[in-house]
């Protein structure tokens, strides 16, 4: 298994975000709330900071693997 340094690779762009890097604590937060976290969008759609489900169909659609 591979270790990342969360505070490195933590794709979230909010500003001050007292969770980041803190994938428990990132997940617990936004699960919470029905939302998903900034890890699960591509890099514009992570920007626009919506976690919705609906904004994570509409950013992955048009994607390939």
């Amino acid at each position: 298994m591979v270790r990342k340094d969360t505070q490195k690779d933590c794709s979230c762009t909010y500003p001050g975000c007292p969770r980041h890097g803190d994938c428990r604590a990132c997940v617990a937060y936004h699960s919470g709330m029905g939302e998903f976290t900034a890890c699960f969008f591509t890099a514009e759609g992570e920007r626009l900071w919506d976690r919705s489900f609906e904004c994570l169909v509409r950013h992955r659609k048009g994607q390939r693997s």
